[in-house]
């Protein structure tokens, strides 16, 4: 049996809903043959798939032409990921879409267990379950656990503070669309984005707590690429400062997120000046030095890391070896 987070709240029955898989493929010609498949294989199957090729010139359009008519295949020009997706969400017709990246998969099980949760509480507009965070082919941890937790009881406030809602999500096609989906603009937090617009306008979100999906994290060059992420969080949130209407107590958690967001920048920075990536060492201590909201031992470790750079660099490179892949997970060198 699946058993769905959303203790407490009421139960009601519906008719199934129906479900159209919409994927965005770019260059994806090594990893695309498989996420379509784990779509068509579901156990109980959906009403269609929905793929946007973002003017791919590898042979992703050669391995989509093969699936013939048991795909919806869209091709335009390359406009990045977002524009695909909502493309894809424009062309579909099932009642909601399921998003699945073009180098993810899903258990043969997945929409059995979404379609079971959406006849049961027809009230949700959007669906996830659980998903295996798999690296290099390894599964390292389940996407929900002790570390990432799915929020139940407030999630309005919690949408704020960070993003809990996994991307592989089925949505409402509507509120999709009355939306007006993804934000095309917004390059690396684009789902946080979104699914703040939902939960603030209103949409409650439900969790199947088993691991249905495959989500597989790449190993970054450079901790530049998570600097950016983190800019990108910070440009979120003060778009949503400025758009939704927040009561005093959710704007005081989210100005608690940007001030926690910033410490994140300013600690990134560092190290990424203490290991050459970036310049200026020392200027990047003494940011995070002054910022407000780092613990005061961090404070004290950037004051010493101001006096004493090369020193603090050659620590930095033995306290934190390898490559980060994010959900907080690192791939030590050679692994």
């Amino acid at each position: 049996m699946f058993t769905p987070e959303v203790e407490g709240l009421p139960r009601h029955q519906a008719a199934p809903p129906t479900f159209s898989v919409v994927i965005a493929a770019y260059q994806a010609e090594a990893t695309i043959g498989e996420a379509v498949e784990s779509a068509l294989m579901q156990t109980s199957p959906p009403l269609e798939v929905v793929v946007c090729d973002d003017g791919s010139t590898d042979g992703t359009s050669d391995v989509l032409r093969a699936f013939g008519s048991r795909i919806v295949l869209l091709r335009q020009a390359n406009g990045g990921e977002a524009a695909a997706k909502n493309a894809a969400v424009r062309a579909a017709v099932g009642e909601f879409v399921v998003v699945l990246d073009a180098d993810d998969a899903y258990r043969p099980r997945r929409l059995e267990a979404l379609s079971w949760l959406g006849e049961r509480r027809p009230d949700l507009d959007v669906l996830v379950t659980n998903a295996e965070l798999e690296v290099q082919g390894q599964v390292r941890r389940l996407a929900y656990d002790e570390t990432w937790t799915f929020e139940v009881e407030d999630q309005r406030r919690e949408i704020l503070r960070r993003n809990f809602v996994l991307g592989q999500a089925a949505v409402r096609r509507d509120r999709w669309l009355a939306l007006g989906g993804f934000d095309e603009r917004v390059r690396l937090t684009t789902d946080w984005d979104f699914f703040i617009r939902m939960v603030i306008s209103g949409s409650r979100v439900g969790m199947v707590d088993a691991p249905l999906a495959v989500y597989r994290l790449a190993a970054g060059s450079l901790s530049s690429d998570r600097v950016a992420m983190v800019h990108s969080r910070i440009s979120t949130l003060r778009r949503a400062a400025e758009r939704e209407v927040l009561t005093p107590c959710e704007q005081r958690v989210l100005h608690r997120a940007l001030l926690e967001q910033q410490r994140e920048l300013y600690e990134r920075r560092l190290r990424a000046a203490l290991t050459g990536e970036e310049p200026g060492p020392r200027r990047r201590a003494l940011r995070l030095a002054v910022c407000r909201a780092a613990h005061p031992s961090l404070r004290a470790k950037a004051v010493a890391a101001a006096a004493l750079p090369s020193l603090a660099a050659a620590v930095e490179r033995r306290r934190r070896p390898g490559r980060e892949v994010g959900a907080g997970l690192r791939l030590l060198d050679g692994s």
